[in-house]
């Protein structure tokens, strides 16, 4: 191609074969959840290791606040069969300023539940997106029976039913967690992402608050910023492609913590082998 298109170039300059045209997934010779051909992976020449995040068949997300919803974002872009989103509240004006894109006000006027907003965005790009516009609760959290993976992204007393019932269903799991706090004019705090997996869940009492105190920081009071919510959901999103082989994993921890101010990041609670997953 590049020869010929030499020889083009010195009768026009500026004209090329590589007109990136779009290309639907009907088009294509392999079945998929995208709408259109996943040509970042193909370039890269990655297909084989992106192939294997389709095997997860059903993920659920628990919560799309500010860290869900980056979430979403990271995981609607792999092949997984199916992406659950269980979320009862509307999306409002301050949602706008912590989740990925970027609403309309005539959007934020009309309130629309933030399951269906965000499935209305990702819709765009696959298929198998799901909508529960509810939260979970004694009444229906066998919804999340069926569901390859889970990641957890709420606070509030339904976490701890939610946790026991993960692993009484035998249920990989990654929750997530900011604790941001304000201190002499800046702010301060540490992301968590802690993985559960039904070959280790001792230490997850430990490292996942179930807490419900009236002492409330900043991000309990939704002073949740942008990137650290991007940045806590990368962690989540990385350690579970690790858990299918997408990425190395060497050290294999099950708890992730980074500290804003000193800029450290912390890996514990580790594992005997790099694939004990769901």
């Amino acid at each position: 191609m590049t020869i010929l298109s030499g020889y083009a170039q010195v009768i026009e300059p500026g004209v090329t074969a590589k007109t990136f045209r779009p290309v639907s997934a009907a088009e294509g010779e392999e079945e998929t959840v995208f709408k259109y051909i996943d040509t970042a992976s193909t370039r890269a020449e990655i297909g084989s290791v992106t192939a294997k995040l389709a095997a997860v068949k059903k993920v659920a997300i628990v919560g799309l606040g500010g860290t869900g919803s980056y979430v979403l974002d990271f995981v609607a872009k792999t092949p997984v069969g199916e992406i659950h989103l269980f979320d009862g509240d509307e999306l409002l004006q301050h949602n706008a300023f912590r989740s990925p894109g970027a609403p309309s006000l005539d959007e934020l006027v009309a309130k629309t539940k933030k399951a269906a907003y965000f499935k209305s965005i990702y819709d765009k790009m696959r298929n198998g997106i799901f909508v529960h516009d509810t939260y979970i609760g004694p009444e229906n959290v066998n919804e999340l029976r069926d569901m390859s993976f889970v990641f957890m992204c709420l606070e509030g007393p339904a976490k701890k039913l939610i946790v026991e019932k993960l692993e009484e269903f035998g249920i990989a799991f990654i929750d997530v967690g900011m604790g941001v706090y304000l201190s002499e004019g800046s702010l301060g705090g540490i992301l968590r992402a802690t993985t559960s997996t039904p070959g280790q869940r001792d230490h997850v009492r430990k490292r996942i608050s179930f807490s419900d105190d009236a002492d409330r920081n900043e991000y309990d009071v939704n002073i949740q910023i942008a990137d650290l919510n991007a940045f806590n959901a990368a962690l989540a999103v990385i350690k579970w492609k690790k858990l299918y082989g997408f990425y190395r994993d060497y050290e294999n921890a099950y708890n992730s913590t980074y500290t804003i101010d000193s800029e450290m990041l912390i890996s514990e609670d580790k594992g005997e082998t790099a694939d004990d997953q769901a």
